[in-house]
């Protein structure tokens, strides 16, 4: 079950490196990136929140890494992940999780970026800058991981991956 998890970790990595190249939302010094959330909303759901966090902060830092990326992604994926996988795990409700996301990320994720961007970036941004592009970022990401989650239901992708 171990290998079948990181394989699937190792997969949503994959896909968060590539489509980050293509698909973004640039935002000021942000990168509003909504298939990082349908990735957290998956992972989430299918592995927990240490697997999701541990995925978000893996393509953050490839993201970043490569040059494709904000400092801000990690904030705002990782506390997104974390309470998304946190809820559900507590709820077993994908509609709980998606909430989670756009809470976690949207505001919380949103409000943890400041200081990121005042103290590190060296950029003079208010306070609540982030969460008009972070919750847009992330609730569209998260009605596609909705509509993904209930085809999943009918389809059983992850539990024929051997998952959930």
């Amino acid at each position: 079950m171990k290998t079948k998890k990181l394989t699937f970790s190792a997969l949503m990595i994959a896909i968060g490196i590539i489509a980050g190249n293509l698909i973004y939302i640039p935002v000021g010094i942000s990168k509003c990136f909504p298939v990082q959330h349908i990735i957290n909303i998956l992972t989430a759901v299918a592995l927990g929140p240490a697997y999701s966090v541990s995925i978000a902060f893996a393509i953050s830092l490839l993201r970043n890494m490569l040059g494709t990326g904000s400092l801000l992604a990690f904030p705002g994926s990782m506390i997104g992940a974390f309470l998304a996988g946190y809820i559900y795990k507590k709820t077993n409700k994908n509609l709980y999780a998606i909430l989670g996301e756009v809470v976690g990320t949207g505001i919380l994720g949103a409000l943890a970026a400041y200081p990121i961007a005042k103290f590190i970036i060296g950029k003079d941004v208010a306070v609540f800058f982030f969460m008009i592009p972070f919750s847009i970022s992330t609730i569209g990401g998260s009605i596609i991981a909705y509509l993904l989650l209930k085809v999943n239901e009918n389809v059983k992708i992850l539990k024929n991956f051997g998952i959930k």
